[in-house]
């Protein structure tokens, strides 16, 4: 068992006082086998009130509604989280195995195939035939190692760029300029997963490694896919890996607008924003 500290900032500055409406804040990680939370701290500005939901995919998310102005808004969250056991990636003999192409269970179909719809319709077929110039997918009889040669092809093929920006470049525009941030590669993974057949969903949480160590951290995004017996599986094409326990999930959707760390409106000038930072860093305890 290890526990890590998550120090999570979020500063928005704008250049006069401003008005803000309710927003959305997915920040608290996920529990499960793998993983609790051991504390969580939320210190937002301005005044506000705070109530807690569980969305439709599971995830736990805050709701904040702001009673004044303020011409910056902050939120800081400070985590403390227990990782037990080992990854369940390693060691899979034959039994484990998956064989593919994947058949799923009917009953799960009725969920199952709600992720398999790809959120970028228009890009399929760029998706396509980028994925039929490689042998290296179609050679593969497991539906992990097919997984693995995706990832590692993603992480090969598209260059990391860090962008502060909001929202994400579509399939085709990672393909085209072949660079991204995590996000827009792991939707290329997300929408490629789906065009074959499979159940794939957007993860958003945190990476442990040493810019984050550093406090020179992000957020980071990555894969995951629902296989038969197995449940879902991340996948990170960023460092071309399999997810493992460095990787602390926080939500996950069906889309990528569906984690958005903090999402929300404000009312003034679009000039009366000035800037976003939003520094992570993690603290190995124990």
């Amino acid at each position: 068992m290890s526990r890590l500290r998550i120090e999570h900032g979020t500063t928005y500055t704008y250049r006069r006082p401003v008005s803000f409406g309710q927003h959305r804040l997915v920040l608290r990680p996920r529990e499960g086998h793998d993983l609790r939370v051991e504390s969580m701290s939320l210190e937002i500005f301005p005044a506000h009130r705070l109530v807690w939901a569980r969305d439709v995919y599971s995830n736990s998310v805050a709701i904040v509604d702001f009673t004044e102005e303020a011409n910056r808004l902050e939120v800081l969250s400070n985590i403390i989280v227990e990782r037990s056991g080992k990854f369940p990636r390693e060691d899979l003999h034959e039994p484990w195995r998956i064989p593919w192409p994947v058949t799923y269970d009917e009953r799960e179909l009725p969920i199952v195939n709600g992720y398999r719809n790809v959120s970028y319709y228009d890009d399929r077929n760029d998706v396509r035939q980028w994925m039929q110039q490689h042998d290296s997918l179609t050679r593969a009889t497991d539906a992990e190692s097919l997984l693995m040669c995706l990832c590692e092809l993603i992480n090969s093929q598209i260059r990391y760029q860090r962008r502060m920006v909001k929202g994400v470049q579509s399939p085709s525009q990672t393909l085209t300029i072949r660079s991204g941030s995590c996000r827009d590669m792991a939707v290329l993974m997300m929408d490629a997963a789906r065009l074959l057949g499979l159940s794939a969903r957007f993860a958003s949480g945190y990476l442990d490694c040493p810019a984050a160590e550093a406090g020179r951290a992000a957020m980071h995004a990555w894969t995951e896919v629902y296989l038969p017996v197995l449940g879902w599986r991340g996948f990170d094409p960023t460092i071309g890996e399999p997810c493992s326990l460095k990787h602390i999930v926080v939500g996950v959707s069906h889309h990528p607008r569906g984690v958005m760390p903090i999402s929300g409106m404000y009312s003034g000038d679009s000039a009366d924003y000035l800037e976003m930072t939003a520094p992570v860093k993690l603290e190995r305890l124990s």
